[in-house]
């Protein structure tokens, strides 16, 4: 995969999270009603980048610094569904619980980050899954997160991805496959990809909070490894 030419480094300050907190508030969110499905919560986490596991084409720093990076692992291979795949830390909402509440509780249980409720900016779309979720991004501000640490029962490895590679000039990666009329979207990262629905919940980050343009993803389409 060609890389593009690089993007200036976005720094994790004040600046930025005023800058979230204002496109959220400003953004019309989209909820997705469907008895038929699963609710579920995962977090769009924003930190400082730092030494975590490394991408093909995209080292990871061995120091701390001020900039902004998003929070994502690699799922276990040994789990029962979509296993090895990329992912935002996030699961089912439990009977009780916000959206906001479990995509706090599911930071904590899969990488060990705990925030409290005023770490929460807002939210993006809804997006329904071909595997029978509806999934509520929430957007988090972490700032300096010194310590994670795997729940080796879900993740593999956790990522801290510099914010501006998700502002690439080749993503997103738009491709037709098995006759179906929308294209299914990926985000390069690295020398590799990262697949819808978490791709499409990248790409509604990037285009909303970080370049100021009220997107819909929702009409995407998921690989067809994704629908299980």
């Amino acid at each position: 995969m060609d890389r593009p030419r690089d993007h200036r480094p976005i720094r994790l300050d004040e600046r930025l999270r005023a800058q979230l907190q204002a496109s959220l508030a400003s953004f019309e969110v989209r909820s997705h009603v469907d008895p038929a499905r699963h609710g579920a919560a995962v977090a769009v986490t924003l930190l400082d980048e730092g030494p975590g596991a490394a991408i093909d084409g995209l080292a990871a720093p061995s120091t701390w610094s001020d900039r902004a990076a998003l929070l994502l692992t690699r799922r276990n291979e040994s789990l029962r569904s979509h296993a090895g795949q990329w992912a935002l830390p996030g699961g089912r909402i439990d009977a009780g619980e916000t959206p906001e509440q479990a995509a706090l509780r599911e930071l904590a249980e899969e990488v060990g980050l705990v925030l409290d409720p005023t770490c929460v900016l807002g939210r993006l779309d809804d997006f329904a899954t071909r595997s029978g979720f509806v999934i509520t991004p929430v957007v988090v501000w972490a700032g300096r997160a010194d310590t994670l640490k795997c729940n080796p029962a879900e993740v593999a490895s956790v990522h801290r991805i510099p914010a501006e590679e998700f502002l690439r000039d080749d993503a997103p990666m738009l491709d037709l496959e098995d006759g179906h009329p929308q294209p299914v979207l990926r985000m390069p990262v690295g020398d590799t990809w990262i697949a819808a629905p978490t791709a499409a919940v990248l790409y509604q980050f990037r285009e909303l909070c970080l370049c100021g343009r009220p997107t819909r993803v929702g009409h995407f389409e998921q690989p067809r490894f994704a629908w299980r």
